[in-house]
């Protein structure tokens, strides 16, 4: 919103803020638009509107600058006694300007990409120099391309209510990120670059003009077209490029010759765009939670998981078509001018037959142009797709059969550079996605299984008895299960769970593909028994194949500290129970185990929760090892760092040895998916990273040695101090809840029409019935940011004091576990604000004034013992960008946060109605989670 001149800095930079001379295009951008956004605000609120924006930041900076209190600030003047009219108008005008830094932040991180790339250089975490890495680890071609051929990365998008922006205004921020992008373009004439502005602005009007929050809540179905649009607009077409990249990083780092080229002839890879980018295997796969997630979600029923694989096969046969007839507009050649493969014509001929009339629709005049007849016969038959085997495609196979004809005759006719490329990206998107996009997941609660079981089996101590006994029964009973209708048990949660084993059955029959359904997850797994309980609930409601057995990979999910630790115990006793034993090598020996983040640090505590999740790692590999089973680790991450989140390269080069393997599978919620999926050029990038720390971390388990058993003892102590630190407050002091309930927006994001699941599990009251995400979000929006770093600080002192200073500050340095948990606390503490939080505290009354002391305490505490051991004088000491980037939103966050809790004070004392009050506060929890770019 600044009008400053061009050679200044931009005035909202505040004290301290420079930008390095690569990183000069983002300042330029964040002027341009910072003045794009205040040339709109004048236009669509007047000089006052845009004079109250300007005291409010000027304030907000001078504020900062002087590191002066909040009482008696301009600041405060400035908010105080807005109409909700008024507050509104101001936080949305705030809103607009964090959209479009938000925006120029990601197309920088494209501008540095595409930099690299032109000057032939190594990004960190690209794929070449992943390559240069592994060479230099002494890996030659062969040993490469045996690792990534062994390589399977799979995100797992989920509908978690953490995206509080609603689709129509990202929808908006993709056109202007793509207007960004243009502008990258050196060749840009001055009406051209007009243009690109004109449409930057357009949409950042329309989107002022966009009401912030829906109307009603979204349905599952809305939560899926999110989804989809990630999936199809921009991660469909970046996979055929992420594969040419590694093909491409991995002959300019191991150039094919005769000396290196495998003996086996079947390992030989064909020359092309990358000699071995198209006989790679699908390295990267998706999956997806959305239609499937059951756990207390009552929207999720079987006839969700039917309309969503429904959907899910509409979208991708519909994006194949397109791209199929765009292909077929390109491959012109004629009969008389270049030689076909006959079976061509066969292929057109059988068509014809399958498709009566469909070829004389065909203009005469691209008769003789056979590629381009197939092509378009193949796109009408994926228009049938799903009414009938006999005319539309049944499966995904037979469409690759016509596109490998297709290619095989281009490359073998002098067509190589004449479309075998383009038909080699579309067989790279159908081997990827199928005719099923993404794998479904389904995923439901032990506790409700339990009832359900209990239920069937007329036992109404069922979930009380133990769960060795339940075992032994289970066993007894899987044998001589029967089929059992839900006329006879007559109990709706029996009915409903019933069903969705009956809509998995009907699934595998209708032509979706093997991977349209995954694994049946089972939250808060206590024990063997509640896995072995859905293969019961499954034999009951028919859901076996043709040799009788369960076709379906059941995965336990550890989630609370507790559970992470009983975790190798509990695949124990699976592993030993033979029902499991044999379905188990039924499914080829392969066992999914989720670690879930979330719920683990919402119970102990993120330093307790981290120790225990890596522990648990290891220790299950150790287990799945033992019993000759391929282990894959499915992480549950969430979006911030008190949830795992954070960078996933960073993750992987933490994991435990041995705990990769080749393979990882992650959950992608709420924020940031659109944050890493949302832009083509981030999507890929994203795609680089991961794949190419999966790659370093599998090729380094053989070389990796355990933990260092003094460092491991620290950890325990880390962790035990934390987490008794943690509980103290959290779980056992009586106030801290109703000061949870006052010091925060707790009581408006329950409102929030961001998901469709219930904030709260109905069946648990208080603390324990309130999920992770909403816990988090809310702590976020009072700038406490307490889940993130709160122990720590107690645990790291009782480490220091028991083990020596010099043995933790080399575990921070040299052990890339604590090292990557204390800078992600670092990034946490730089962006809580303890002064602001205060503000929230005293909403709390009287009662609060002796939380937030403890919690100021800790905070103290936490910030010197991560400096000290990190030798550092400031946070974010040695991350320039991000410190940057946290106090360019500073001064629009600041007051938006004052608003808040004059607001909070004024709704709750007029009883919460839904009124104008109201709106205004809504409007500052999305304008705060997009300026701390975090929600849940």
């Amino acid at each position: 919103m600044s009008t400053d001149g061009p050679d200044a800095e931009p005035s909202d930079a505040g004290r301290g803020i420079t930008f390095e001379e690569k990183d000069r295009p983002l300042r330029d951008d964040v002027r341009t638009l910072g003045t794009l956004v205040g040339d709109m605000l004048r236009d669509q609120g007047g000089d006052a509107l845009f004079e109250r924006v300007e005291s409010a930041r000027r304030a907000a900076i001078a504020r900062r600058d002087a590191d002066g209190p909040l009482e008696g600030s301009e600041l405060e003047d400035v908010v105080a006694g807005l109409d909700p009219e008024q507050a509104e108008r101001l936080i949305g005008a705030f809103l607009a300007y964090f959209r479009v830094v938000n925006l120029a932040e990601q197309v920088h991180r494209i501008r540095r990409r595409r930099d690299h790339l032109r000057g032939d250089q190594a990004q960190s975490g690209s794929l070449l120099a992943v390559a240069r890495a592994l060479r230099a680890d002494g890996l030659d071609r062969r040993d490469a391309l045996k690792l990534f051929r062994g390589l399977h990365v799979e995100p797992v998008f989920t509908a978690h209510p953490t995206e509080a922006t609603r689709p129509s205004l990202l929808e908006k921020e993709v056109e202007i990120a793509r207007s960004l992008v243009r502008r990258l373009d050196p060749s840009l004439t001055p009406a051209e670059e007009r243009a690109a502005l004109g449409r930057i602005r357009t949409e950042i009007t329309i989107a002022w003009q966009t009401e912030v929050q829906a109307a009603s809540r979204p349905t599952v179905q809305d939560e899926l077209e999110h989804v989809l649009y990630h999936l199809t607009e921009a991660i469909y077409q970046v996979v055929p490029p992420l594969y040419e990249s590694l093909a491409d990083a991995l002959d300019t780092v191991w150039p094919p010759d005769d000396e290196d080229a495998p003996e086996n002839t079947d390992e030989a890879a064909p020359t092309g765009t990358g000699s071995v980018g198209e006989e790679l295997p699908e390295i990267l796969t998706f999956a997806s939670w959305v239609g499937g997630d059951m756990d207390g979600n009552p929207y999720v029923t079987a006839e969700t998981v039917r309309a969503t694989l429904g959907s899910q096969r509409r979208r991708i046969v519909q994006g194949y078509a397109r791209e199929l007839r765009a292909l077929a507009s390109r491959l012109s050649q004629t009969a008389s001018r270049v030689e076909v493969d006959p079976e061509i014509d066969r292929r057109i001929e059988l068509y014809d037959s399958l498709l009566p009339g469909e070829l004389e629709r065909i203009p005469a005049r691209h008769r003789d142009m056979p590629y381009r007849v197939l092509l378009l016969l193949a796109a009408r038959r994926l228009d049938l797709t799903g009414e009938g085997p006999q005319i539309g495609y049944p499966s995904a196979d037979e469409l690759r059969s016509d596109l490998e004809l297709v290619r095989d005759s281009l490359e073998g006719h002098a067509g190589h550079w004449a479309g075998a490329r383009a038909v080699r990206r579309l067989l790279r998107r159908v081997r990827t996605f199928g005719f099923h996009l993404a794998t479904l997941d389904l995923r439901q609660d032990a506790d409700l299984h339990r009832r359900v079981v209990g239920h069937l089996l007329g036992d109404d101590r069922w979930s009380e008895r133990p769960a060795a006994s339940r075992l032994r029964r289970l066993a007894d009973l899987l044998p001589r299960a029967e089929e059992r209708t839900t006329d006879a048990v007559g109990e709706p949660e029996a009915h409903r769970t019933l069903a969705v084993f009956r809509a998995v059955a009907e699934a595998r029959s209708l032509g979706f593909g093997q991977r349209a359904l995954g694994s049946y997850i089972i939250s808060m797994t206590r024990d063997a028994d509640d896995v072995v309980t859905v293969l019961l609930l499954a034999r009951f409601a028919g859901l076996v194949d043709d040799d009788g057995h369960v076709p379906l990979d059941v995965a336990p999910l550890f989630e609370t500290v507790d559970d992470l630790e009983a975790g190798p115990g509990i695949l124990e006793r699976l592993f030993a129970d033979p029902s499991y034993a044999e379905h188990l090598e039924r499914r080829g020996r392969r066992q999914l185990v989720m670690i879930g983040y979330s719920d683990s640090n919402k119970d102990g505590g993120i330093a307790a929760s981290r120790w225990a999740l890596q522990r648990a790692q290891a220790a299950v590999a150790e287990v799945c090892a033992r019993h000759d089973v391929a282990l894959t680790l499915f992480h549950g991450r969430g979006g911030t760092i008190s949830r795992g989140g954070g960078k996933t390269r960073r993750a992987v080069a933490a994991a435990p040895p041995g705990t990769v393997a080749g393979r990882l599978r992650m959950t992608e919620q709420g924020e940031v998916i659109h944050e890493k999926y949302g832009l083509r050029g981030i999507a890929l990038r994203t795609f680089e990273e991961t794949v190419g720390a999966v790659a370093l971390a599998s090729a380094a388990a053989e070389r990796a040695t355990s933990v260092d058993p003094a460092w491991a003892a620290a950890m325990d102590t880390v962790a035990t101090a934390s987490r008794d630190r943690y509980r103290a407050l959290i779980h056992e002091h009586d106030e801290l809840y109703p000061y949870f309930r006052s010091a925060t927006p707790i009581d408006v994001i329950e409102r929030l029409a961001i998901g469709s699941r219930p904030a709260s599990r109905r069946v648990r009251a208080g603390l324990d019935g309130l999920r992770a995400i909403p816990w988090v979000f809310a702590w976020t929006q009072s700038r406490h940011l307490l889940p993130g770093w709160f122990g720590l600080g107690s645990g790291l002192e009782a480490a220091v004091a028991e083990h020596g200073r010099a043995t933790v500050r080399r575990m921070t340095t040299e052990w890339p576990f604590l090292s990557i948990l204390m800078e992600d606390v670092e990034m946490v503490l730089a962006k809580a604000d303890l002064g602001i939080a205060e503000r929230y505290a005293q909403l709390a009354g009287d009662a609060g004034v002796e939380i937030f002391e403890i919690i100021r305490t800790e905070h103290a505490r936490t910030v010197d013992a991560v400096l000290s051991l990190n030798g550092r004088g400031s946070l974010l000491e040695n991350d320039p960008a991000l410190r940057r980037s946290i106090r360019l939103r500073n001064p629009y966050v600041d007051p938006m946060s004052l608003l808040q809790v004059d607001l909070l004070a004024r709704w709750r004392a007029a009883g919460r109605p839904d009124d104008a009050t109201f709106q205004a506060l809504l409007a500052t929890v999305h304008g705060i989670a997009q300026g701390l770019h975090n929600t849940g």
